[in-house]
């Protein structure tokens, strides 16, 4: 049917009947929350059934007429008869209230069924996204994943994750970790013969091949579980809240789903296709998810408990206040008796009490508050993805505003990812540009064509331009593509070895990891002897080689000194050009005894060196610039990189993340190991303390670096807001780093699928400067529901106010129930759809962060809602006291239970709303600027808002009659309202002209915990002024370590030979002398020590004895010995010093600068 290599013919028709057969390669969603859900859901709310009762009793009431109606002995609250037609207008109040809960319900559901389509949207584009590389008609081609089908051959490779069931039919070095099926983390190994069988939703942790596709869709493993599930799910309907949905979640593959409550701010993972048992890991995540709300819910969600308790304490007073009025004024003071009859009226009067007290209590729980967040992040998600982030998790958006620190890698973020060789030093030469292939030797071109076309994985390919004059494609591993470029550029063509070699005759490969850092191949020479092409960090291979090719193509002996030679004279000088620099090199095998492949040690050593080329990856053009941003706004980026200290000191300079003169740590992944752990080889948090605060650059780093040295940044208690952290990766192993993370950025372009499943945003386009955005963005959503609350709060407690006060002195609030409930919906729903929508400006960037402490309302805020709550509040208890004299009406107060509503409480209602509308103006601005209009009409939905709810309010007034207790207003009397209301923004201006630091008894509200951050600022400063004193004292005592430093440096040489010798078995004693003396107190480096560039910084950083180092002389000698002489964890202690530990003089070479 299919020949192994050649794949499916692929014609429609083929591919049309497999899919009919086998099915598709695609997991049914499950279904979405209907509306009619949605509405449920939203119904829940408690306040809403407390209204909904209390109108329903209103309606039952209004229907029933008492036998005792007429009866004079029945009291009333207040004078005044009833007209016959008002009596039956009493269902109206009722009605209308059950009509705003209505509409209150509608809205919410209709913004969460728009929020979940939205995520759905977003879902199907990340699975668009994901291709997977088949072999169709002997072509090899990149499709969808859901196009894949039973019976295609899909090659595999390092971090990908597998879409479908299949077998392995060929695989080098191929290990998984299946841990999202059976929870074990132990990465499994793959062979043809051994166990072939490779599972969907499994992770290629390393190594490569190629699959049959046995099972797709429902019928791969992934799918079985989730069927399995939803099948779980149908019966344990009544369970649902339970352990199912974190199941489910995971293995919702790649759909969309919006689960209970907070659940609903979390985005599926990409393509999650974990689920069963095993899946404690995952499931602790999801788990974790859902119970840790983001710190602006927690804020938020502590705020709105807060004033709901004082909105329920307050309308229980307001209740028990009108309750004991009413009995007082009738049954004590005028001694009306209680006759049976009159009962109902009383029920009747008690009802319109709680529902006073009910509307007091809606009106002061901020309902608005999860739907201003949720309308803010939604909003910003869509955006978000025009700037290139695609937002997994809806609070990652709002962390990223806080963040305080940016850990990027270098390769792709910072730098274009275009690999170009343009500097190689080959037979004894080092040329500066690409070498006339002429003038290479034809048995070095050879060599060197064969080991860069057969040792780099097949997938990776360099392919012409796709119009005319465009730079050439790369597709695969970029550093492989620069080295194939090279091939191409030196006229050679190396497809054609490729051809003559292909990938199942290769014999062995060893994939690169972190690890090797390096990747090998061994082929089988016609004569059956063994030839192994091997490339990798020059360091490393370096180390390894004995032989070298000469200009003729002979080899040539290489020794430990040639090799130090070399370092300094075209490694560094390479390196220092921000150049990553690759040593290419072979080595033959006899055909008998066949060597111990197993042994990589071995095997990997005794090579002969073909060339060194440097690799330039320049930096992308618009870095600096968002680096620049990032460090006015009080983030401190860190690059975390695998490559050389030098190539990565040149490429932070290029980006401005070091500036030349400034105190800056650039370490080495494993200078950075030995400072942080103890003797027992244990990580301390004060260890690392005294490192992250200055590190800038950490080199060679492993991806447990990475992680570690996140948890440290994170973990730390040292500055007094907790850092946040955001961290951009791409390969499988930065999945700990990115979960660990505050915010992971993965890399849309470059990412593994392992890479994206860990993260929280995709960067579509792979760039630093989409980082920038997202901090904007972020900032932005707080700014949003800071701006809201600011008017929600206003709002809340001038009607709390006006209505409690209203009730207990006129016993009737000024604000109806319906009334309320409108202020409610307008107050709260459209105007967190007003000023949740406000684009960022790049202003926001100006601002250092405000950490995950910081209240939600600052100072300037609450003086900005008590100083509007007290503009409004004088002005409509004078309307509600004097208003029938100024505007010669008759009075609205002590009117009887149902009489026609007056022009009186009219007026003072319009002049209400009049008020908000001119103050959700003000409230757009929160950090006391005094443009209020500025930038509004950027943002047409806060125009069509502001403008439909006037519209909306003329209706209401002139035309809502009795359901909204309105009566119609004379146009001068309008023009009154709006006066007053434009009054707000006048004093508005008044309010931002009093210095809110004059203010020190406001409080702040709303935050985590509470601290004065004013303690830091001034320590801060006081590190300052030392630091400044001391360095002048120190710049001589850093010459005279210097002195030391070369002294010891020469100490170590000898004790290096020596080492050889005693077999690592060093005594301690003989450093003693020149160490007791560097340890006396006054020679001691503190560890701020400003690096002064002119000095060798690797020099002064490669002896643990001259830093601040509590522990006794003694131990630090034993420790420096073991370093010295070998012992190294990765290692062997019979090799002589010369291998990589740091303290050896190789290494003190390499770092130097």
């Amino acid at each position: 049917m299919f020949h192994l290599f050649l794949g499916l013919p692929g014609t429609a028709a083929d591919l049309d009947k497999r899919k009919l057969i086998f099915g598709k390669n695609f997991i049914p969603p499950k279904k979405p929350k209907t509306f009619i859900q949605l509405v449920w859901e939203a119904l829940q709310d408690v306040t809403l059934i407390i209204l909904e009762i209390a109108a329903i009793i209103s309606l039952g009431l209004s229907f029933y007429h008492p036998p005792g109606e007429g009866n004079e002995a029945c009291a009333t609250a207040s004078g005044g008869a009833e007209d016959e037609g008002e009596a039956e207008a009493g269902w109206i109040e009722g009605a209308a209230i059950l009509l705003s809960v209505i509409c209150v319900v509608l809205v919410t559901a209709f913004n969460d069924w728009s929020k979940e389509k939205q995520f759905r949207g977003l879902q199907s584009r990340i699975e668009q996204e994901q291709k997977f590389t088949v072999v169709r008609d002997a072509q090899v081609i990149q499709i969808p994943v859901a196009e894949l089908v039973v019976g295609d051959i899909a090659q595999i490779k390092y971090g990908d994750l597998l879409p479908a069931d299949g077998v392995l039919i060929q695989g080098n070095d191929l290990k998984i970790d299946e841990s999202s099926l059976t929870g074990e983390s132990d990465q499994v190994r793959k062979s043809v013969e051994k166990d072939p069988m490779l599972l969907s939703g499994t992770h290629v942790m390393e190594g490569s091949g190629r699959m049959v596709v046995t099972a797709v869709g429902v019928n791969s493993q992934t799918g079985i579980i989730f069927t399995l599930l939803g099948a779980g799910e149908e019966e344990e309907k009544k369970d649902k809240k339970g352990k199912m949905q974190d199941g489910n979640m995971e293995n919702n593959q790649n759909k969309a789903k919006q689960q209970d409550g907070a659940a609903a701010m979390e985005m599926q993972p990409l393509k999650s296709a974990e689920g069963g048992e095993g899946d404690d890991k995952d499931k602790r995540k999801a788990n974790m998810h859902k119970k840790e709300k983001s710190v602006l819910q927690g804020k938020l969600t502590k705020l709105a408990v807060q004033i709901g308790k004082a909105g329920l304490v307050m309308s229980a007073i307001t209740v028990i206040i009108l309750v004991l009025y009413f009995t007082i004024e009738n049954f004590v003071i005028s001694k009306k008796p209680w006759l049976p009859e009159c009962t109902p009226i009383y029920v009747q009067y008690f009802v319109k009490f709680f529902i006073i007290g009910v509307t007091v209590l809606v009106v002061a729980v901020p309902e608005g508050l999860p739907l201003a967040v949720t309308i803010s992040l939604a909003y910003s998600v869509k955006k978000m993805m025009k700037d290139n982030n695609l937002v997994r998790h809806l609070d990652a958006c709002e962390t990223m505003g806080n963040a305080t620190a940016i850990c990027s890698d270098k390769t792709g973020t910072l730098t274009t990812n275009r690999m170009t060789v343009v500097q190689a030093y080959i037979g004894d030469v080092h040329y500066k540009e690409i070498p006339d292939p002429d003038s290479i030797g034809a048995k070095t071109l050879d060599l060197l064509v064969h080991a860069l076309a057969i040792n780099s994985a097949y997938t990776t390919n360099v392919l012409p331009p796709e119009k005319e004059g465009g730079l050439p494609r790369q597709v695969g591993n970029k550093t492989e593509c620069g080295l194939l470029g090279f091939v191409l550029d030196l006229k050679q063509n190396y497809q054609t070895v490729r051809e003559q070699m292909p990938e199942e005759k290769l014999y062995k490969v060893y994939t690169f990891n972190s690890v090797r850092k390096s990747m090998s191949t061994v082929t089988k020479m016609p004569d059956d002897s063994f030839r192994m092409y091997s490339k990798g960090a020059s360091e490393i291979v370096l180390k390894k080689c004995s032989k070298i090719l000469n200009a003729t193509g002979e080899s040539r002996v290489f020794r430990p000194r040639d090799r130090d030679e070399m370092v300094k004279k075209v490694i560094e000088p390479m390196a220092c050009d921000g150049l990553r620099t690759i040593c290419v090199a072979y080595r033959d095998f006899p055909s008998s005894p066949e060597p111990d492949w197993e042994n990589e040690n071995d095997i990997l050593s005794d090579l002969t060196c073909i060339c060194v080329v440097g690799i330039e990856d320049p930096v992308r053009p618009e870095v600096p610039e968002a680096i620049r941003k990032c460090q006015r706004a009080g983030i401190t980026v860190r690059m975390v990189t695998g490559d050389n200290i030098n190539t990565a000191r040149a490429i932070a300079i290029k980006c401005g993340i070091i500036h030349p003169g400034e105190d800056f740590l650039c370490i080495e992944g494993k200078e950075f190991n030995r400072r942080i752990r103890n003797e027992k080889g244990e990580i301390e948090q004060e260890r690392i303390d005294k490192i992250w605060p200055k590190l800038r650059v950490l080199a060679r780093s492993s991806p447990t670096d990475k992680h570690t040295l996140v948890k440290g940044i994170i973990d730390s208690t040292q500055v007094e807001q907790r850092q946040v952290v955001a961290v951009t990766g791409d390969g499988t192993n930065d999945g700990p780093a990115l979960k660990k993370a505050d915010v992971g950025f993965a890399m849309g372009i470059a990412g593994t699928d392992v890479a994206k499943e860990a993260s929280d945003i995709i960067l579509t386009d792979d760039n630093f400067s989409s980082i920038v955005k997202a901090v904007m963005w972020g900032r932005n959503v707080y700014d949003s529901i800071s701006k809201f609350l600011q008017f929600q709060l206003t709002v809340n407690v001038v009607a709390v106010i006006v209505a409690f006060t209203g009730a207990c002195i006129t016993q009737d609030s000024p604000l109806k129930a319906v009334q309320m409930l409108w202020v409610n919906l307008i107050m709260d729903t459209f105007a967190s759809l007003a000023l949740a929508t406000e684009p960022p400006t790049e202003s926001l960037l100006l601002r250092k962060p405000y950490g995950r402490n910081k209240p939600l309302i600052s100072r300037t805020m609450m003086k900005n809602i008590l100083g509007h709550a007290v503009y409004q509040l004088t002005l409509i208890f004078t309307l509600l006291f004097v208003g029938e004299k100024m505007f010669e009406i008759d009075s609205g107060r002590n009117a009887p239970l149902h009489s026609p509503p007056s022009e009186h409480y009219t007026i003072i209602f319009n002049t209400f709303v009049m008020m908000q509308l001119f103050n959700e103006i003000n409230a757009r601005k929160i950090h006391g600027e005094r443009n209020v209009f500025d930038g509004i009409f950027r943002n047409p939905i806060f125009c069509t808002i502001v403008l439909g709810t006037f519209a909306v309010q003329i209706v209401i007034v002139q035309f809502g009659g009795k359901p909204f207790s309105c009566s119609p207003l004379e146009l001068d009397q309008w023009m009154w309202c709006v006066f007053i209301g434009l009054g707000e923004l006048v004093w508005g201006q008044i309010i931002a002209t009093i210095p809110t630091s004059r203010l020190k008894f406001l409080k702040e509200a709303g935050g985590l915990t509470l601290k004065e951050e004013v303690h830091e600022e001034e320590m801060n400063e006081d590190v300052e002024e030392i630091d400044h004193a001391e360095r002048e004292l120190r710049r001589g005592q850093i010459l005279w370590f210097r002195g030391l430093n070369r002294i010891q440096t020469q100490i170590r040489v000898v004790k290096a030979f020596r080492s050889s010798l005693y077999e690592g078995l060093e005594k301690p004693e003989s450093r003693t002398s020149i160490h007791n003396f560097m340890t006396h107190p006054e020679f001691r480096i503190e560890d701020s020590q400003p690096h002064i560039p002119l000095i060798d910084d690797a020099e002064l950083e490669e002896d643990p004895a001259l830093k601040q180092n509590p522990s006794p002389p003694s131990s630090l000698n034993k420790n420096n010995s073991a370093i010295d002489s070998g012992i190294n964890l990765t290692t062997d202690t019979s090799k002589s010093a010369t291998s990589s530990s740091p303290g050896s003089p190789i290494h003190s070479l390499e770092t130097s600068l």
